[in-house]
């Protein structure tokens, strides 16, 4: 009962993973006439990109735990 930590550190690396990289495919993904494409597109990216630098962090993290 002592490393209960470590289990919720583990679900928010996994969140982390599974977000940046959804993101990261959507940005890829075409986007209706109606929309601003790019601004889309590099918020998709920078979505993405922060949250596998957050997902780096909880890695690192987990490893000195």
């Amino acid at each position: 009962m002592s490393n209960w930590h470590e289990p919720i550190l583990f679900g928010f690396t996994l969140i982390t993973f599974v977000l940046g990289i959804s993101s990261i495919i959507m940005s890829f993904l075409p986007t209706p006439e109606g929309v601003n494409v790019m601004q889309s597109k590099v918020e998709f990216g920078f979505f993405g990109a922060s949250a596998l630098g957050l997902f780096a962090v909880f890695v690192y993290a987990l490893a000195i735990a």
